[in-house]
């Protein structure tokens, strides 16, 4: 008999979270290739209008997850546009042949989960799929340095001068609900981190979460697909038990962040960008550059990581003929830290 789920049987769905740069979609490169013979889809909801993620998914398109089976929703969170994204998108995939075995989701590093978890209430869909799982990614280096707080001195003085300041800055909340909805956290980056940035992060994951949770040591995507698939969680039914600081509200803003697409020409030196995009973060509270490079000179196109000021490059594919070739990069940061022009003239100093 197959192990195959019958075709009336629920989809499960697993949200992969995380903070920016956490790395989510190393995570899901490797399920992807490490599938076990499960039909995959895959859901990525960029912030910004360049499709980064979804473009280097698909790059990993095998038999079991092709390109077409890689949905993006670029420039919208899918739990702010369920109506209009989310729901059609997940109709889409549930009417494949064949119908995909398990629908991973990754969102944008800004999202908070709880709503997208609320929109699997929706009588289009919840017959059809269940959440199987959320899975948060956390940065052990940034959890360590206490990253997700711009300026904790700050923040602490002001607390102390007015004790009705309650509320915490946004990278804190948004961090703090992921790990909230969390089913299971995945501490990424432990060879950065070193032990004792290990033990910090663990220790602050412990202090911040709303219950027990497992968590994982991850380095380079890499973990038994077995660990974090099949939870069988169906976290729909169990929103009540994952608190939010945004209980009670309507919806949610992104109001809090902004990002900014630099384009320009090809690059004749890529540590030159490197040592642009270091400096842009340290001086301006730059959270995330990501996007593509044309080297001159150079055939490939050259993938540009950054969280904060540690930047990461490497060269993925050849251009191809039919685009053209130039450098297009997305920059993250909170809404009053943006300044489009200050960006854009120190990266194409």
């Amino acid at each position: 008999m197959s192990d195959r789920s019958p075709n009336l049987a629920k989809v499960p769905v697993t949200i992969v979270t995380g903070f920016l740069g956490a790395g989510k979609t190393t995570l899901i490169s490797h399920l992807i290739r490490n599938a076990g013979g499960r039909r995959l889809a895959v859901v990525v909801n960029e912030f910004g209008t360049l499709g980064i993620d979804g473009d280097i998914l698909k790059g990993c398109a095998i038999p079991d997850c092709p390109a077409e089976n890689v949905v993006e929703l670029a420039n919208g969170c899918i739990c702010c546009t369920v109506a209009d994204d989310f729901i059609p998108t997940v109709e889409t995939l549930l009417a494949l042949d064949p119908r995909p075995d398990h629908i991973l989701i990754e969102t944008s590093g800004l999202a908070l989960p709880k709503p997208l978890l609320k929109a699997f209430d929706w009588p289009a869909i919840r017959s059809r799929i269940t959440v199987d799982g959320v899975i948060a990614l956390a940065d052990a280096e940034a959890v360590a340095a206490g990253r997700f707080a711009p300026d904790v001195a700050a923040l602490d003085a002001q607390r102390a001068a007015d004790p009705s300041v309650d509320h915490e800055t946004p990278l804190s909340e948004v961090f703090e609900d992921q790990l909230a909805c969390a089913d299971l956290v995945l501490l990424t980056k432990v060879d950065l981190a070193g032990p004792e940035g290990v033990a910090k992060a663990r220790a602050v994951i412990a202090a911040e979460s709303a219950r027990p949770l497992p968590v994982i040591d991850l380095t380079d995507g890499i973990i038994d697909p077995r660990v974090i698939l099949g939870l069988n969680a169906a976290a729909e039914d169990d929103i009540a038990s994952r608190p939010s600081h945004h209980d009670g509200e309507d919806d949610h803003e992104h109001d809090d962040f902004d990002s900014v697409v630099v384009a320009l020409g090809e690059i004749a030196d890529p540590a030159e960008l490197a040592a642009k995009i270091e400096a842009l973060a340290r001086s301006a509270d730059i959270l995330r550059v990501k996007g593509y490079a044309a080297v001159t000179g150079k055939p490939m196109r050259m993938l540009v990581q950054a969280v904060g000021a540690r930047v990461r490059t490497q060269y993925d594919r050849p251009w191809r003929a039919d685009e053209p070739r130039r450098t297009q990069l997305v920059v993250i940061a909170e809404h009053d830290r943006i300044d489009e022009a200050r960006i854009k003239a120190a990266l194409d100093a």
